[in-house]
């Protein structure tokens, strides 16, 4: 049977699987993450070869935290030039607007707002300015990294934004980096610009992150296919990923809570993942995490991608207690990957809630146990009950009715979970529940999405939906999945009553197993 790979890079631990072809673990392990998390990918992966047979590895598959952390930290972000096909539409708001000011003085290059875009059917807003875009592209040589375009409605007719493209590459350079939103977000158009350049200003994090991983395998004598998890829990091909690293922004909790799935054998469930600094509760329904209604923001940033559902929290097993008895605090602050170091039970001066869980008989096998037996009951059993009653009021929070469902507890700090939690079912621990987000990500399937507006009365209903269908798989196909394996996901219908032909806005989703 072949092997696949599956790594997760946590603020706290970096975990490793190798799954077999019938998903069965034959491999596990974990490493403290470092300030260079390559260090923590090369210890972890180097360990979970070492186990099995190299020559039946075919796939390697990472989720990771950097493009995320580079957006929060404003760090290592590249200088971009935006342009926007909409004039004279959408003059009123210009591109970064309602931005944080340190990130728009970060990544913001010169923008301009030039003739040009499409309606949702498709007619032009106006003909494309072709001398206003080289102009703007005359300005971007030596000042930007990147460039990011967008226009109205680009999903449903993105003709100006190729032409956009093709010109900035005849001024520029054809090897120039270019965005186009109608590649990156769905309909939306200033989160969709949001999203773009964002895209265009962690090329350069894309670039060090792809190459960081495939050489990580190099050194382990791995030369196979590797893919990075995305925000909705699919793959991505490496090359994929240098191109658009927006997309891996969310995919951390969505490997956790598709690897949850899998691993308790559920698909209808609560699940909360606890590391090392922080908790993430969300909700599985029907097998995949119940995408936020809401915006999302990264960083301060608006964008309409469809996230996993979540509440978070910081709780986790490096989360720093102060004070003793009822005077106990806990957090929020927390030691994070240190923990290995300064908890008290591996010989730091740290009360962290690892120390509390293992004198409560919580958490075994961490440390030395004899390092926190002077620590008193009432400081013990403060601390967990506020751990408790946060866990009970975050699942509470998550649930969409009174219903009650099972909890799945995973991660490495999932000791913290009480075995019993009111207004849940049970609390299921599945075998491997501390590497589920690895697991997650070696199990992944491939995708592809299609987000149009689509006239039902000029071919139908019926007609349209199948168009959009066909779109989605075949994009999936394009991701790697295998053809004879895909699937639909989900079909959403949103009709657009304001809009004159029957017209309604189309989402579906296709995914499948990666071809072998």
């Amino acid at each position: 049977m072949s092997l696949k790979i599956g790594i997760d890079v946590g603020g706290t631990n970096t975990d490793a699987v190798v799954v077999d072809s019938a998903g069965k673990v034959v491999a596990a392990t974990k490493s403290a993450t470092t300030p260079d998390p390559f260090d923590g990918i090369r210890a972890s992966l180097s360990k979970v070869v070492a186990e099995v047979d190299q020559e039946r590895i075919t796939q390697a598959m990472l989720g990771t935290t950097h493009p995320a952390n580079a957006i929060i930290q404003r760090r290592g972000l590249q200088r971009v030039g935006v342009i926007r096909l909409a004039a004279p539409a959408s003059r009123g708001v210009r591109p970064g607007v309602s931005w944080p000011a340190d990130l728009l003085e970060t990544i913001m290059g010169p923008a301009e707002i030039v003739g040009g875009g499409n309606e949702f059917d498709g007619s032009e807003i106006a003909p494309l300015d072709e001398d206003a875009v080289r102009r703007f592209a005359a300005r971007c040589a030596g000042t930007v990294a990147a460039v990011a375009v967008s226009a109205p409605f680009s999903p449903a007719n993105h003709v100006h934004e190729l032409r956009a493209a093709e010109i900035i590459a005849e001024e520029l350079g054809p090897d120039f980096p270019v965005s186009l939103s109608h590649q990156v977000g769905a309909l939306g158009l200033l989160e969709r610009e949001n999203a773009t350049v964002l895209n265009s200003a962690l090329l350069g994090v894309a670039r060090d992150v792809v190459n960081g991983f495939q050489t990580a395998l190099a050194e382990n004598g791995l030369s196979i296919d590797s893919f990075l998890t995305q925000n909705d829990g699919t793959l991505m091909t490496a090359e994929e990923t240098a191109r658009f690293p927006v997309l891996t922004l969310g995919s951390g909790p969505t490997n956790s809570m598709r690897g949850a799935c899998s691993l308790a054998g559920l698909s209808d469930a609560l699940v909360v993942d606890v590391g090392g600094t922080s908790a993430d509760i969300g909700i599985l329904v029907d097998g995949f995490p119940r995408e936020s209604t809401a915006a999302i923001e990264v960083g301060g940033v608006r964008t309409n991608f469809r996230m996993p559902d979540l509440i978070s929290i910081g709780l986790g097993g490096g989360t720093v207690v102060r004070g003793t008895g009822r005077g106990v605090t806990v957090g929020p602050d927390s030691v994070g990957y240190r923990v290995v170091s300064e908890a008290l039970v591996c010989g730091g001066s740290t009360l962290t809630l690892s120390d509390i869980s293992t004198r409560a008989g919580r958490l075994t096998g961490f440390g030395d146990p004899a390092s926190v037996a002077s620590l008193s009951p009432s400081t013990v059993d403060a601390a967990l009950a506020w751990v408790d009653e946060q866990i009970r009021i975050i699942a509470d929070r998550m649930k969409a009715s009174r219903h009650e469902l099972p909890l799945i507890a995973v991660g490495g700090g999932s000791h913290l979970v009480p075995d019993k939690v009111p207004g849940v079912t049970e609390v299921v621990r599945p075998d491997h529940h501390a590497v589920a987000n690895a697991y997650g990500a070696a199990i992944a399937d491939a995708s592809g999405t299609v987000d149009r507006v689509f006239r039902y009365e000029d071919k139908g209903r019926e007609a349209c939906l199948a168009e959009a269908r066909e779109l989605a798989v075949n994009a999936a196909i394009r991701s790697g999945a295998d053809p004879g394996a895909v699937r639909i996901t989900s079909v959403h219908e949103v009709p657009l009553s304001y809009v004159p032909g029957q017209a309604c806005r189309v989402q579906v989703k296709a995914a499948g197993p990666l071809k072998s």
